[in-house]
């Protein structure tokens, strides 16, 4: 089960997701900076004893990838060029 700073983090993610889709027909066009401003200070307040794989896609800003692990769909991530998936 997923801690409540998770979920922030998921339903963020979920937001910062939505707002992108909207991009290339939305006027005036969503201001993302909120949203990843957001995002990095609820990473800052993860626990030391957070998953490490997690830590990574949040750090490398890889929010497709956190918000599938958050899923618990790991296995759909896929390598990356730093070889970590």
């Amino acid at each position: 089960m997923a801690s409540n700073l998770e979920q922030q983090i998921a339903a963020a993610l979920a937001e910062l997701e939505a707002a992108v889709k909207t991009m290339a027909s939305a006027t005036p066009r969503p201001d993302l900076l909120p949203l990843f401003r957001r995002i990095d200070e609820l990473t800052a307040q993860l626990p030391r004893d957070t998953d490490p794989t997690l830590l990574h896609y949040l750090h490398k800003r890889s929010y497709q990838k956190a918000s599938r692990f958050l899923a618990g769909r790991e296995a759909e991530n896929q390598p990356g060029n730093c070889r970590h998936v």
